[in-house]
Protein backbone atom coordinates (compact mmCIF):
# COMPACT_ATOMS: atom_id res chain seq x y z
CA UNK A 1 0.00 0.00 0.00
CA UNK A 2 1.03 3.88 -0.43
CA UNK A 3 2.13 5.33 2.12
CA UNK A 4 0.08 8.33 2.30
CA UNK A 5 -3.04 5.74 2.60
CA UNK A 6 -1.55 4.28 5.95
CA UNK A 7 -4.20 4.35 8.89
CA UNK A 8 -1.58 2.85 11.26
CA UNK A 9 -1.56 1.69 15.10
CA UNK A 10 1.95 1.49 16.88
CA UNK A 11 2.62 -0.01 19.91
CA UNK A 12 5.29 1.15 22.16
CA UNK A 13 4.97 4.59 19.90
CA UNK A 14 6.04 6.85 22.56
CA UNK A 15 9.73 6.18 22.07
CA UNK A 16 12.44 4.16 20.28
CA UNK A 17 11.39 1.74 17.40
CA UNK A 18 7.76 3.01 17.94
CA UNK A 19 8.08 6.66 17.59
CA UNK A 20 10.58 6.54 14.91
CA UNK A 21 8.08 4.26 12.50
CA UNK A 22 5.57 6.93 13.65
CA UNK A 23 7.58 9.98 12.52
CA UNK A 24 8.41 8.00 9.20
CA UNK A 25 5.14 7.22 8.48
CA UNK A 26 3.86 10.62 8.68
CA UNK A 27 6.04 12.23 6.78
CA UNK A 28 4.53 10.20 3.97
CA UNK A 29 1.45 11.64 4.59
CA UNK A 30 -0.07 8.45 6.81
CA UNK A 31 -2.23 8.99 9.91
CA UNK A 32 -1.00 7.25 13.09
CA UNK A 33 -2.41 5.93 16.77
CA UNK A 34 0.28 5.90 19.02
CA UNK A 35 -0.33 2.88 21.63
CA UNK A 36 2.00 3.24 24.94
CA UNK A 37 1.39 2.91 28.85
CA UNK A 38 3.08 5.65 29.54
CA UNK A 39 0.80 8.58 29.12
CA UNK A 40 2.87 11.07 29.49
CA UNK A 41 5.18 10.36 27.17
CA UNK A 42 2.64 9.59 25.09
CA UNK A 43 0.97 12.70 25.01
CA UNK A 44 4.15 14.33 24.11
CA UNK A 45 4.71 12.40 21.39
CA UNK A 46 2.08 13.19 19.84
CA UNK A 47 2.11 16.44 20.34
CA UNK A 48 5.58 16.80 18.81
CA UNK A 49 4.36 14.78 15.66
CA UNK A 50 1.66 16.91 14.65
CA UNK A 51 -2.50 16.63 14.11
CA UNK A 52 -2.17 13.65 11.98
CA UNK A 53 -1.01 11.58 15.36
CA UNK A 54 -2.69 10.87 18.34
CA UNK A 55 -2.36 9.36 21.43
CA UNK A 56 -4.68 6.32 23.21
CA UNK A 57 -2.77 4.99 26.82
CA UNK A 58 -3.05 1.39 26.29
CA UNK A 59 -1.51 -1.70 28.32
CA UNK A 60 -0.87 -4.28 25.38
CA UNK A 61 -1.37 -7.26 27.72
CA UNK A 62 -4.98 -6.07 28.68
CA UNK A 63 -7.16 -7.76 25.44
CA UNK A 64 -10.21 -5.63 26.24
CA UNK A 65 -8.28 -2.44 26.46
CA UNK A 66 -6.29 -2.86 23.26
CA UNK A 67 -9.63 -3.89 21.69
CA UNK A 68 -11.61 -0.69 22.58
CA UNK A 69 -8.16 1.34 21.70
CA UNK A 70 -8.17 -0.04 17.81
CA UNK A 71 -11.84 0.63 17.77
CA UNK A 72 -11.56 4.08 18.94
CA UNK A 73 -8.20 4.32 16.58
CA UNK A 74 -10.13 3.29 13.35
CA UNK A 75 -12.90 5.40 14.12
CA UNK A 76 -10.82 8.59 14.71
CA UNK A 77 -8.83 7.53 11.65
CA UNK A 78 -11.56 6.72 9.43
CA UNK A 79 -9.96 3.42 9.06
CA UNK A 80 -7.36 0.67 9.99
CA UNK A 81 -5.14 -0.92 7.70
CA UNK A 82 -1.87 -0.87 9.34
CA UNK A 83 -0.51 -2.55 13.06
CA UNK A 84 2.70 -2.58 14.27
CA UNK A 85 4.14 -3.99 17.15
CA UNK A 86 7.21 -1.88 18.93
CA UNK A 87 5.78 -2.51 22.63
CA UNK A 88 8.40 -4.89 24.35
CA UNK A 89 10.66 -5.08 27.76
CA UNK A 90 13.74 -6.71 28.46
CA UNK A 91 13.17 -8.59 30.94
CA UNK A 92 17.03 -9.90 31.85
CA UNK A 93 17.42 -11.98 34.20
CA UNK A 94 19.11 -15.85 34.72
CA UNK A 95 17.17 -18.68 35.16
CA UNK A 96 19.46 -19.55 38.17
CA UNK A 97 21.33 -16.33 39.23
CA UNK A 98 23.42 -16.09 43.04
CA UNK A 99 19.72 -15.11 44.85
CA UNK A 100 18.11 -18.38 43.56
CA UNK A 101 15.94 -19.26 40.55
CA UNK A 102 14.01 -16.61 38.41
CA UNK A 103 10.93 -15.85 40.02
CA UNK A 104 8.08 -16.99 37.35
CA UNK A 105 6.40 -13.58 37.65
CA UNK A 106 9.24 -12.25 36.16
CA UNK A 107 9.16 -14.30 32.90
CA UNK A 108 5.73 -14.37 32.62
CA UNK A 109 5.22 -10.35 32.23
CA UNK A 110 8.32 -10.53 29.88
CA UNK A 111 6.09 -12.85 27.88
CA UNK A 112 3.15 -11.26 28.47
CA UNK A 113 4.55 -7.87 27.03
CA UNK A 114 6.59 -8.81 24.04
CA UNK A 115 4.48 -11.96 22.74
CA UNK A 116 0.80 -11.53 24.29
CA UNK A 117 0.72 -7.96 23.56
CA UNK A 118 1.92 -8.58 20.06
CA UNK A 119 -0.79 -11.30 19.73
CA UNK A 120 -3.45 -9.27 21.69
CA UNK A 121 -2.83 -6.47 18.92
CA UNK A 122 -2.44 -8.59 15.79
CA UNK A 123 -5.90 -10.42 16.18
CA UNK A 124 -8.04 -7.11 17.28
CA UNK A 125 -6.04 -5.40 13.84
CA UNK A 126 -7.12 -8.14 12.04
CA UNK A 127 -11.06 -7.97 13.20
CA UNK A 128 -11.10 -4.67 12.03
CA UNK A 129 -8.81 -4.80 8.29
CA UNK A 130 -11.43 -7.79 7.79
CA UNK A 131 -14.21 -5.21 7.23
CA UNK A 132 -11.72 -2.87 4.54
CA UNK A 133 -12.66 -2.39 0.97
CA UNK A 134 -10.43 -4.98 -0.36
CA UNK A 135 -7.71 -3.43 -2.71
CA UNK A 136 -5.11 -4.51 -5.51
CA UNK A 137 -4.31 -8.20 -4.70
CA UNK A 138 -7.37 -7.99 -2.29
CA UNK A 139 -5.06 -6.38 0.44
CA UNK A 140 -7.35 -5.15 3.49
CA UNK A 141 -4.36 -4.92 5.86
CA UNK A 142 -0.68 -5.34 7.13
CA UNK A 143 0.25 -6.35 10.63
CA UNK A 144 4.44 -6.16 11.16
CA UNK A 145 5.37 -7.45 14.79
CA UNK A 146 9.22 -6.92 15.82
CA UNK A 147 11.29 -9.86 17.14
CA UNK A 148 14.95 -9.61 18.31
CA UNK A 149 18.05 -11.75 16.86
CA UNK A 150 17.91 -12.64 20.57
CA UNK A 151 14.89 -14.92 19.31
CA UNK A 152 17.89 -17.16 17.46
CA UNK A 153 21.07 -16.93 19.59
CA UNK A 154 19.96 -15.60 23.21
CA UNK A 155 22.61 -14.59 25.63
CA UNK A 156 22.79 -15.76 28.94
CA UNK A 157 20.21 -14.07 30.69
CA UNK A 158 17.92 -13.41 28.39
CA UNK A 159 15.98 -16.93 28.75
CA UNK A 160 12.15 -14.99 29.08
CA UNK A 161 13.33 -12.30 26.42
CA UNK A 162 14.86 -15.11 23.76
CA UNK A 163 11.45 -17.03 24.71
CA UNK A 164 8.86 -14.39 24.29
CA UNK A 165 10.80 -12.99 20.76
CA UNK A 166 10.92 -16.60 19.58
CA UNK A 167 7.25 -17.02 20.29
CA UNK A 168 6.92 -13.89 18.34
CA UNK A 169 8.51 -15.46 15.41
CA UNK A 170 7.11 -18.79 15.48
CA UNK A 171 3.53 -17.28 15.03
CA UNK A 172 4.34 -14.82 12.19
CA UNK A 173 3.66 -17.50 9.57
CA UNK A 174 0.29 -19.21 11.06
CA UNK A 175 -1.19 -15.84 11.33
CA UNK A 176 0.07 -14.86 7.96
CA UNK A 177 -1.32 -17.94 6.63
CA UNK A 178 -4.87 -18.14 8.32
CA UNK A 179 -5.30 -14.41 7.45
CA UNK A 180 -4.68 -14.97 3.85
CA UNK A 181 -8.11 -15.60 3.55
CA UNK A 182 -9.48 -11.87 4.48
CA UNK A 183 -6.10 -10.36 2.89
CA UNK A 184 -4.27 -9.21 5.65
CA UNK A 185 -0.37 -9.92 5.15
CA UNK A 186 1.69 -10.64 8.23
CA UNK A 187 5.79 -9.96 8.70
CA UNK A 188 8.03 -10.09 11.32
CA UNK A 189 11.28 -7.89 11.83
CA UNK A 190 14.10 -8.99 14.16
CA UNK A 191 16.29 -6.01 14.70
CA UNK A 192 19.95 -6.72 16.10
CA UNK A 193 21.64 -4.07 18.75
CA UNK A 194 19.70 -0.31 18.02
CA UNK A 195 20.31 2.66 19.45
CA UNK A 196 17.45 3.53 21.35
CA UNK A 197 16.55 4.97 24.88
CA UNK A 198 17.93 1.99 26.41
CA UNK A 199 21.22 2.25 25.28
CA UNK A 200 21.67 5.41 26.08
CA UNK A 201 22.85 4.90 29.41
CA UNK A 202 25.61 2.97 29.08
CA UNK A 203 28.91 3.82 29.81
CA UNK A 204 30.78 4.64 26.44
CA UNK A 205 33.10 1.67 26.90
CA UNK A 206 29.95 -0.57 27.08
CA UNK A 207 28.07 1.36 24.25
CA UNK A 208 31.58 1.22 21.95
CA UNK A 209 32.02 -2.65 22.61
CA UNK A 210 28.43 -3.47 21.48
CA UNK A 211 29.08 -1.41 18.08
CA UNK A 212 32.88 -2.97 17.51
CA UNK A 213 30.65 -6.52 17.20
CA UNK A 214 29.00 -5.10 14.52
CA UNK A 215 30.69 -6.72 11.23
CA UNK A 216 29.26 -4.11 8.75
CA UNK A 217 28.49 -1.31 9.24
CA UNK A 218 30.42 -1.56 12.90
CA UNK A 219 27.95 0.66 14.99
CA UNK A 220 24.41 0.00 16.30
CA UNK A 221 21.17 0.22 14.30
CA UNK A 222 19.75 3.82 14.03
CA UNK A 223 15.90 4.06 14.53
CA UNK A 224 14.96 5.05 11.10
CA UNK A 225 16.70 2.25 9.22
CA UNK A 226 14.12 0.05 11.39
CA UNK A 227 11.44 2.82 10.24
CA UNK A 228 12.52 2.42 6.65
CA UNK A 229 12.24 -1.49 6.94
CA UNK A 230 8.70 -1.03 8.31
CA UNK A 231 7.66 0.59 5.40
CA UNK A 232 9.41 -1.36 3.09
CA UNK A 233 7.13 -3.80 3.90
CA UNK A 234 3.71 -1.86 3.96
CA UNK A 235 4.75 -1.34 0.45
CA UNK A 236 5.78 -4.63 -0.82
CA UNK A 237 3.05 -6.99 -1.28
CA UNK A 238 4.84 -10.50 -1.96
CA UNK A 239 6.51 -9.83 1.84
CA UNK A 240 4.29 -12.28 3.56
CA UNK A 241 4.38 -14.78 6.80
CA UNK A 242 8.49 -14.18 6.60
CA UNK A 243 10.83 -12.96 9.44
CA UNK A 244 13.53 -10.27 8.50
CA UNK A 245 16.58 -9.46 10.22
CA UNK A 246 17.91 -6.14 10.49
CA UNK A 247 21.33 -6.94 12.10
CA UNK A 248 23.96 -5.33 10.39
CA UNK A 249 25.19 -9.85 10.26
CA UNK A 250 25.77 -9.33 14.03
CA UNK A 251 25.29 -12.74 15.85
CA UNK A 252 24.88 -12.99 19.63
CA UNK A 253 27.90 -14.78 21.64
CA UNK A 254 26.89 -16.77 24.66
CA UNK A 255 27.40 -13.50 27.12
Amino acid sequence: MRLDQVKAVISGGASGLGRAVAEHLLRHGARACLLDVDAARGEQAAADLGSTAFFLRTDVTDEAQVAASLAEATERMGGLNAAIACAGILGAGRVLGKGGPMPLAGFARTVGVNLVGSFNLAKAAADLMQHNAPGTDSERGVIVFTASIAAFEGQIGQAAYSASKGGVVGMTLPIARELARIGVRVMTLAPGVFHTPMVEGMPPQVYESLCAQVPYPARLGQPQEFADAVAFILGNRYLNGSVIRLDGAIRLQPK
